[in-house]
């Protein structure tokens, strides 16, 4: 087969502002959309490739699944500014994105949420375990919560996995100023979400925290759409306790969330945890870049209220 057309989009990282694992078992998270973004191209070929070199498709579970309608060889080419294992949305953008290239390759544009099912069913492949809210957030864009109550008015779509479901709805993105400071560590998914599922089947404690998360994730929603940043800050800061106490935090996170609360209204790890990323939200982004660099991590100053993904004209 000769190479054809260049089918190109991207989609956004994200990152949780609260109830992330909480919202593995139905309870509410929030997630907001950034303006780091992952870029892929796909067309076909004469050799199944990435980025000039030959594809293990058993080390590459997403692409795997996105193509397993696809009777002959794809060459793919990619560009990220998310960084990898980090808990910022890298593998759900991808899949997002892919999704979208190859609905358009087919002619058969996708909306969003056949994207989100695809995308989300990419994740699952690849982890075994999880929630539709990165894929969701990396489609969308903009921000999105997940199960939370008296949202039905914003509506997005609703998901189902076995006894699991998850409603999807839109909120506004008030304007603030969020520093990710990633630790260098690449944490996957998936065991992490194991950690603390079978932590709760042996600890009545554990389900406790989860619910307290929900509450604490309730109330920051609330601040979130009255843009109250101190409780929004406050709240965060909490939930970074909780999470702590589910064991997946780290001795890294936790330094850079203490480097940065003198100078923020709160901050808090951010996706699986184990490493990865935390988010602090500030009003003195150069003072928390400083004191994150000072204890060896890499700060991202962040804009939020991002579209979700999108094709790209060649």
């Amino acid at each position: 087969m000769t190479e054809g057309r260049w089918y190109r989009a991207s989609a956004p990282g994200k990152f949780v502002i609260l109830g992330e694992h909480a919202v593995v078992y139905g309870k509410p998270a929030v997630v907001l959309a950034v303006d780091l973004r992952m870029t892929i191209a796909v067309r076909d070929s004469r050799y199944n490739t990435i980025n000039g070199e030959r594809i293990d498709f058993k080390r590459q579970p997403h692409l795997r699944y996105l193509t397993r309608d696809v009777d002959h060889a794809l060459e793919f080419s990619t560009e990220s500014m998310i960084p990898v294992g980090s808990g910022m949305g890298s593998s759900a953008a991808l899949s997002a994105a892919l999704a979208l290239a190859l609905s358009m390759r087919r002619g058969d544009a996708m909306g969003e949420e056949e994207l989100v099912e695809e995308a989300y069913g990419a994740e699952l492949y690849a982890q075994g375990i999880g929630s539709p809210m990165d894929a969701s957030a990396c489609v969308h864009g903009g921000g999105i919560a997940v199960n939370l109550p008296e949202s039905s008015d914003r509506h997005l779509w609703t998901i189902s996995r076995g006894e699991r479901t998850w409603s999807v709805s839109d909120v506004d993105v008030p304007d603030m100023t969020f520093v990710i400071g990633n630790t260098g560590i690449r944490a996957p998914t998936g065991p992490l979400v194991s950690k603390v599922r079978r932590y709760m089947e042996r600890s009545s404690f554990a389900v406790d925290v989860v619910d307290d998360i929900e509450q604490v994730t309730i109330e920051g929603s609330q601040a979130l759409a009255r843009d109250d940043v101190e409780a929004l800050g406050r709240l965060m800061t909490e939930d970074h306790k909780l999470l702590s106490i589910l064991g997946v935090s780290c001795r890294e996170l936790n330094k850079l969330v203490n480097a940065s609360l003198p100078y923020s209204y709160g901050a808090k790890l951010t996706g699986a945890g184990g490493g990865g990323c935390m988010v602090a939200l500030t009003d003195r982004p150069d003072k928390v870049c400083e004191a994150i660099r000072a204890r060896g991590g890499v700060p991202y100053v962040v804009r939020t209220g991002v579209p979700g993904a999108m094709m790209h004209p060649e």
